[in-house]
């Protein structure tokens, strides 16, 4: 299955101030996640986030937040943000495809996930926009979200896909823009 611009959206989990510091490799998660929100935005692709216990972990990083449309970040204190009742995700018919970033790999990430996948949901997981404070840690939930069902992609391959074809203004603004 390929990812469809028109069936799905970008999830950005948890990627809060005070906790981004403490991931491996936090600089590139950022660097990361930043670039696939701009590419969703500029093809259209909706963008929701979250934010774990915002009062503890602090607000969504400002390097992300300036880059969220108005309105997308939902709170939440349980680690899914299925369970947490957070876009509407319990509701099956809502956005079938799911291509998530965020932190922590192994909890909020991971737990998210495993209940995406339960209610039908696609789940792709862009791998080098997802992190954990041990990579160890990363590993095993890439394993465990892909043995359940998640499809563990790059962010090109997020791009390339929603794009589907070169003939087209918006695939030479994007290849500009961001494939260099």
């Amino acid at each position: 299955m390929l990812i469809d611009a028109k069936q799905s959206a970008l999830f950005v989990i948890d990627i809060q101030g005070r906790l981004v510091p403490a991931i491996s490799g936090w600089q590139a998660l950022l660097d990361h996640a930043v670039w696939l929100i701009r590419v969703a935005r500029r093809i259209g692709v909706p963008v929701l986030a979250c934010e774990q216990y915002p009062q503890g972990l602090g607000p969504t990083h400002p390097l992300i937040a300036a880059e969220l449309p108005p309105g997308c970040i939902a709170g939440k204190l349980h680690f899914s943000a299925v369970a947490g009742g957070c876009h509407g995700f319990a509701a099956a018919d809502a956005h079938p495809q799911i291509v998530v970033c965020g932190m922590e790999s192994h909890v909020c990430v991971m737990q998210t996930v495993l209940e995406l996948l339960d209610t039908g949901r696609q789940v792709f997981v862009v791998e080098e926009a997802v992190g954990s404070r041990r990579e160890s840690d990363k590993a095993l939930a890439l394993d465990r979200m892909r043995q359940a069902g998640a499809v563990i992609v790059s962010r090109e391959m997020v791009a390339f896909e929603w794009l589907r074809k070169a003939d087209s203004e918006l695939f030479r603004d994007i290849s500009r823009n961001f494939l260099r």
